[in-house]
C-alpha cells in the first residue's frame, strides 16, 4: 500500500465543519447494558416503543417498563435456565414489543444475541442455530411450526420461549389482534413444541427476588472486547456467516452516528418510524440502539408489505425520522395517501442497504420537503461507514463521507491505492469493524488484512473526500472488455416515469462475452420494451444499454427490500442449464 496517498490526508474532514467533531471520544459506557440502563433511568416515564398494526391498533411500553422486563429476562436466562456468560441466544421475531425486551435481556445477561430472520425456512434455521451453537431460541408463535421441525436437528438448542405479536398490548386490544391473526387470517399454526411463554418466563424470574439488583451483577466483568452480537450476513452472495460484533463495535458506531447527526436530534423528543426489521443490522443499530440512547419513541411496524401497512403508523404519529431502502421509499411515493398528506414533522429520512436511485431521492424530497440522506455500511461494520452530512450541501448519488474515527481507502486488485476519481475497492479500518466471522478463520482472513476490512464494493472518491459507490465487484458486467456497473443502469432505467423498479445482471453472450439484461417492474402497463430501450439509448453509451429487457410482476428481495440480483442469476442458470 502506498505511503503517500490522498486517503492519508482525509480530505473529508473539511466537510465536518463546526457540526461534526473530527474525532469521537471513546464511548463513556463500558458495555451496552450500561448504556441501556442509563437511557431507561433518564427517560423512564417516556414511551420507548409502540407497535402499530395495519388497522391502527397498538400497544406501547415505557422506558421504565422495558428496563424492568429486560432485567427480568436476563435473570430468567442466568438463574432459571442457568445459561452462562457468552452463551448464544437466537432471537427470531418481526418488529414487536417483545423484541427489545428479549434482546436487551440477552445482553444484560452477558449472553450473545443471534438475530434470526423469522422468514427463514427450517433448513436455514438449522444452519444458523447449529453454526452459532444457540442454546435458546425466542420465537414468535407465527413460526413455531418451523422451529419445531428445525429443533430436532439442532442438538445444542435445548430451550424455547414463545411470544406473540400482541404481547403487552392492552387486554381488549390484545384479544382482538390475536383473534384476527389466529382465526381470521390463520397466521398462527399448531405445533408440538415444549416451550415457555415470554410472560411466564418473566414471572418465573420475578419470583426469585429483585430482578433489577440481580441483573446488575451479570455484566460486571463485560468490556468493549466482549462479544455482544452474532449478526449473520444477508446471504446475498453466498452462505450466511456470523459477523462477530462486540459491545465496543456497537457503542462506537452509535457514537459515530450520533456525532454525524447531533444537530438534528433532540433528546427525548424524536419519533422514529421503524419499518425495516430490527433483526437487520441497519435498523438494529440506527433505529433501535441510537434512538434508544436518545430517548426517542420508536414506532414499530411488523411488516411494511403491503406498503399500506405503514399508513396508520405515519398518519397517527408525529414521525420525525424514517429509515428505509430504495424500494420502500419508491413504494411510499406510489401511494396517494402518502403523497397527498406526507408526514408534517419529518426532519430527515435515511437510506441505505442498497443504492438509492436519484429519481427516488428527488421525488421524495419534493413530496416531503425533508432530506433523504444516503449512507453506506455493512453487517461487518456494525454497520455505518459513510453518511451524507445533514448540515452541508449533499452531493446527489453519493454515500457521503466517512464517519469520524473511520479510515477509508480505495485500492486496486493488488491492494495499492488508486488515484482520486478512479474506481477501487473500498477498504475500511475503524472501531466499528467486526472481530471476524464466527468459527470461520479462512473466511475472516479473506476480508480482514492488516486491520483493514476488504468490502468487495467498488467506489470513487472526489477531491473533497466524498465517495460514490460504483457497484459490487462480483456484480460487475464485462461487455466486450468494458466494465459495466448495474447500479448505473438501474438508476437510468428507474428515471423513466413508467418504471416501478429495476434490476440489472450480466448474462453470457457469444459476441460480447457478457450482455446487459434488465428486469423491470412496470408502474404503467403501457410501457414497452422499445420505449424503455429508447430511453436508455438517450442516456447511456451503446455497450451499457440493455441487450434485453424482461418485464416481471415482482423482483426477488431480501426482508429489508434489497433486490437480489443473485436470485435472478440463479433463475437464468436454471433456464440455461449452465453457469451464469
Amino acid at each position: 500500500m502506498n505511503k503517500a496517498s490522498p486517503y492519508d490526508l482525509k480530505p473529508w474532514v473539511e466537510q465536518y465543519g463546526k457540526h461534526i467533531a473530527s474525532e469521537v471520544r471513546k464511548p463513556e459506557h463500558p458495555h451496552v447494558p450500561a448504556m441501556l440502563r442509563a437511557a431507561c433511568d433518564k427517560f423512564a416515564e417516556q414511551t420507548a416503543f409502540t407497535t402499530v398494526m395495519p388497522n391502527g391498533m397498538y400497544g406501547s411500553l415505557s422506558y421504565a417498563q422495558v428496563g424492568e422486563m429486560s432485567d427480568a429476562f436476563a435473570v430468567y436466562l442466568r438463574d432459571v435456565l442457568k445459561l452462562q456468560a457468552g452463551d448464544r441466544v437466537a432471537v427470531q421475531m418481526p418488529n414487536c414489543l417483545s423484541y427489545p425486551i428479549v434482546v436487551l435481556g440477552v445482553l444484560k445477561a452477558g449472553c450473545v444475541a443471534v438475530n434470526t430472520n423469522p422468514l427463514y425456512t427450517p433448513s436455514e434455521m438449522v444452519h444458523q442455530f447449529n453454526d452459532s451453537g444457540a442454546k435458546l431460541a425466542v420465537v414468535v408463535d407465527m413460526f413455531a411450526d418451523k422451529l419445531q421441525e428445525a429443533q430436532a436437528k439442532c442438538p445444542a438448542l435445548k430451550h424455547v420461549v414463545l411470544t406473540r405479536m400482541n404481547e403487552f398490548f392492552p387486554a381488549v386490544v390484545s384479544q382482538i389482534v390475536y383473534g384476527v391473526m389466529k382465526y381470521w387470517n390463520r397466521l398462527i399454526p399448531a405445533h408440538g413444541l415444549s416451550a415457555t411463554s415470554l410472560p411466564v418466563a418473566l414471572a418465573q424470574a420475578r419470583s426469585t427476588g429483585s430482578v433489577s439488583s440481580r441483573a446488575l451483577t451479570f455484566a460486571k466483568d463485560c468490556t468493549h472486547d466482549h462479544l455482544a452480537l452474532l449478526q449473520y450476513t444477508g446471504g446475498t452472495t453466498g452462505v450466511a456467516k456470523g459477523a462477530m460484533l462486540t459491545h465496543g463495535n456497537l457503542l462506537w458506531n452509535m457514537a459515530q452516528m450520533r456525532a454525524m447527526s447531533a444537530s438534528h436530534i433532540e433528546e427525548g423528543k424524536e419519533v422514529v418510524l421503524t419499518a425495516l426489521p430490527l433483526y437487520h443490522i441497519f435498523a438494529f443499530t440506527v433505529n433501535f440502539f441510537c434512538m434508544f440512547d436518545a430517548g426517542a419513541r420508536n414506532i414499530l411496524v411488523p411488516s411494511p408489505r403491503p406498503i399500506q401497512d405503514l399508513q396508520r403508523a405515519i398518519e397517527n404519529y408525529k414521525i420525525t425520522w424514517i429509515t428505509g431502502v430504495n424500494t420502500l421509499y419508491n413504494a411510499l411515493l406510489g401511494e396517494e395517501w402518502f403523497t397527498a398528506y406526507p408526514p408534517k414533522h419529518l426532519k430527515a429520512a435515511g437510506g441505505g442497504g442498497a443504492a438509492m436511485h436519484h429519481a427516488v431521492v428527488e421525488r421524495w424530497e419534493k413530496v416531503t420537503g425533508a432530506p433523504l440522506v444516503e449512507g453506506y455500511g455493512l453487517t461487518e461494520t456494525s454497520p455505518v461507514v459513510c453518511f451524507q452530512p445533514l448540515n452541508t450541501k449533499r452531493e446527489a448519488g453519493t454515500i457521503g463521507i466517512p464517519a469520524p474515527n473511520t479510515e477509508v481507502r480505495l485500492v486496486d486488485d493488488q491492494g495499492y491505492d488508486v488515484a482520486i476519481g478512479s474506481p477501487g475497492e473500498i477498504i475500511v479500518r475503524g472501531p466499528q469493524v467486526m472481530q471476524g466471522y464466527w468459527q470461520r478463520p479462512e473466511a475472516t482472513a479473506e476480508v480482514l488484512k492488516e486491520g483493514w476490512l476488504y468490502t468487495g464494493d467498488v467506489a470513487v472518491m472526489d477531491q473533497k473526500g466524498t465517495f460514490k459507490i460504483v457497484d459490487r465487484k462480483k456484480d460487475m458486467i464485462l461487455v466486450s472488455g468494458f466494465n459495466v456497473y448495474p447500479n448505473e443502469i438501474e438508476d437510468v432505467i428507474s428515471r423513466h416515469d413508467k418504471v416501478m423498479e429495476a434490476a440489472v445482471i450480466g448474462l453470457p453472450d457469444a459476441k460480447t462475452g457478457e450482455a446487459v439484461h434488465a428486469y423491470v417492474v412496470k408502474r404503467d402497463d403501457t410501457l414497452t420494451e422499445q420505449e424503455l430501450l429508447a430511453h436508455c439509448k438517450g442516456l447511456l453509451t451503446a455497450y451499457k444499454c440493455p441487450a434485453k429487457i424482461h418485464f416481471r410482476a415482482e423482483l426477488p428481495k431480501t426482508p429489508i427490500g434489497k433486490i437480489l440480483r443473485k436470485d435472478l442469476r440463479q433463475a437464468e442458470k436454471a433456464k440455461l442449464g449452465k453457469a451464469v
